[in-house]
């Protein structure tokens, strides 16, 4: 597995100011290549009287630099070794660390999550859950959190698991999950999207979060409050179209509260690996056709013209409005449609929201 030819300009395009993973797509999209979108970038920030902080190529490289010190690998979207389910969804990170057995990424995969302050008897089961899934030869992912998703890395480690981490693959979090921390990365993959040295933060654990889901076909939630991280990760694996499972449990003890919920919501209700694995045979790994996981990307080298952007602008809005809904108002094809959104985006005019929607910044 070996670093593209241009690893650094990519690396620079993912950390410039305002370059986020939607944006990141497009702007290789339209422009061909991260050189070329780099050398595009002042001229385009500079229609909207902006000016955008480009990362520069030495810090570019220092980080290429830490990554090699550690021994993780960098997966840039767009290349064949990043993880083809987690590209097809809307906000995959342009830039995944992978530190371990990256191989795994290849395999059949499912997520198993869950409290945080789990009983004995949900600890338990998740782990031979685990323990059974992986002899089956499906990879676990989870977070590295206490409680259920401990319990998981523990009972699949033998065979294949994936923690997610929240900071830097170098950075434990919770710290006391140091060593489980060391030997995933010795026997299983530990992934991050931030850089090495970066401590989790809150707003870190919900993008954490689409990651889990993205990785895995399915998503098993074993214990969890109804508002909790694991519901979380639930509904997004329910909104990429993938497989979403639950374990029941008392309706006396709030850590089933949530499991219970996702059942009558219509998850898939899982009393063993048999269930799991019955579950999951229905898919072909690929989200369902029905549900489009990314926005439509530019024409390379498209130039929007004023007529596009006079018939796009009356439609926009504080209010953030489907891009679907602005390609069929205007009567555009969605290609010049999101030429004229990258635009009016690295002018500071519009901001995006999850879901494929725009408003007025």
């Amino acid at each position: 597995m070996s670093l593209p030819a241009d690893a650094v300009s990519r690396l620079r395009l993912i950390r410039t100011e305002s370059i986020g993973p939607v944006t990141y797509r497009q702007l290789i999209a339209r422009f061909g290549d991260a050189d070329t979108a780099l050398r595009a970038l002042p001229d385009l920030a500079r229609r909207g009287n902006r000016r955008l902080a480009i990362c520069p190529a030495a810090d570019a490289q220092a980080e290429l630099d830490t990554a090699t010190r550690l021994g993780a690998q960098l997966l840039f979207i767009g290349t064949p070794d990043y993880p083809a389910l987690l590209a097809a969804t809307e906000t995959a990170p342009p830039v995944l660390y992978a530190h371990g057995d990256a191989a795994l990424l290849d395999r059949p995969a499912v997520a198993i999550v869950g409290a945080r302050n789990a009983s004995a008897a949900g600890t338990r089961f998740a782990r031979q859950l685990a323990i059974d899934l992986a002899e089956a030869d499906h990879v676990i992912v989870s977070g590295l959190a206490r409680g259920i998703d401990a319990a998981a890395h523990a009972g699949s480690l033998d065979h294949g698991t994936i923690a997610v981490v929240a900071g830097g693959v170098d950075v434990a979090y919770p710290p006391d999950h140091a060593d489980l921390m060391a030997r995933i990365a010795a026997h299983g993959l530990v992934v991050a999207e931030q850089p090495p040295g970066v401590e989790p933060q809150a707003r870190h654990f919900p993008r954490r979060n689409r990651i889990i889901a993205g990785l895995a076909a399915g998503t098993l939630v074993v214990e969890g409050a109804p508002r909790s991280g694991s519901l979380i990760t639930a509904r997004i694996a329910a909104d990429l179209g993938r497989e979403v499972m639950a374990v029941p449990g008392s309706p006396l003890d709030p850590r089933a509260q949530g499991c219970n919920l996702l059942i009558r919501e219509g998850a898939t209700l899982i009393q063993s690996a048999a269930d799991v694995l019955e579950a999951l045979s229905t898919l072909s790994g690929a989200p369902r056709a029905h549900l489009r996981v990314a926005e439509p990307l530019p024409a390379r080298d498209a130039v929007p013209d004023a007529a596009a952007r006079t018939a796009l602008m009356p439609l926009l809005s504080p209010t953030p409005v489907p891009i679907d809904d602005l390609i069929r108002l205007s009567g555009l094809p969605a290609a010049q449609v999101a030429s004229v959104l990258l635009d009016l985006e690295l002018e500071g005019v519009i901001v995006r929201h999850a879901g494929a929607r725009v408003a007025l910044g």
